[in-house]
């Protein structure tokens, strides 16, 4: 299975946070057919602008991060707006609507504990 991880996620992996299932733990410690948007690194960034995150990491360095875990970070592509207006609008998180979108454009699973995304969105979830 190919899985992409969605920002909270992502952020819980970097301390191998008890936020984290074992099954998701074990999942990236594996480090393979692991998927990042890029939509995660731009949201971690606007989030620690406005002083809603608190995480000492730079983009730079969770990009390196996922080198060396063996995380491909996906592109934002056209079709994924399109994709974003299929999307039923009880999710209106930009950032979320859009990783939704990468997911369901790449064909792949998403490793998240959204409670609106799991029960709402016609998607593949893995429960974080």
């Amino acid at each position: 299975m190919n899985y992409l991880i969605d920002t909270c996620a992502f952020i819980w992996s970097l301390g191998d946070s008890p936020e984290l299932s074992s099954s998701v733990r074990q999942i990236i410690k594996q480090g393979k057919n692991l998927y990042l948007s890029q939509t995660t690194l731009w949201e971690i960034a606007i989030k620690k602008t406005i002083k809603k995150l608190n995480l000492a990491e730079t983009t730079y360095e969770l990009e390196q991060y996922c080198y060396e875990a063996d995380i491909l970070i996906l592109p934002i592509i056209n079709s994924c707006f399109e994709t974003i207006q299929s999307i039923p609008y009880i999710h209106g998180d930009p950032f979320d609507r859009l990783i939704i979108a990468t997911a369901i454009e790449n064909d792949l699973t998403i490793i998240t504990r959204d409670n609106i995304l799991v029960n709402e969105i016609d998607c593949r979830y893995y429960a974080a």
